[in-house]
């Protein structure tokens, strides 16, 4: 429950400053479909802390192949989602092409810092043995 309080707390301040950046700066700063990326990182970073979680809380030792896994899933889809907007024409428009993966990479790598940062936090501390 910490997690989600937490997380929708991140997706407020996150995107109150996107809208204050679209709002004074218009599509020269923030690519118009820079809304649905947000919203495939927040459901991309629910699901992939609740899988991580839930096979930490199953073995503890886990932690790695866990960790690890849900990282390759999201670079997966990411690339999956940059690839599709290539396809789809987002290479024809030079300008927004950049503002789109700008806003691309600096919501890949927020979203990823705070599931690493979440993670890391709930872990539990090891038990001393003896």
């Amino acid at each position: 429950m910490i997690f989600l309080r937490q997380f929708i707390l991140f997706c407020l301040l996150l995107g109150g400053i996107f809208y204050a950046l679209f709002s004074q700066f218009g599509a020269t700063v923030i690519h118009p479909l820079t809304i649905y990326v947000f919203g495939f990182f927040a459901l991309l970073t629910l699901i992939t802390y609740w899988v991580t979680s839930r096979l930490i809380r199953a073995n503890p030792d886990n932690f790695m192949g866990a960790y690890f896994g849900s990282m390759v899933v999201r670079l997966l889809l990411s690339v999956g989602l940059v690839l599709v907007f290539l396809y789809k024409g987002g290479a024809q428009e030079r300008p927004g092409l950049w503002t789109f993966l700008g806003g691309f990479f600096i919501l890949y790598f927020l979203f990823a810092g705070f599931e690493i940062w979440s993670v890391l936090s709930n872990l539990r501390p090891f038990s001393k043995q003896g």
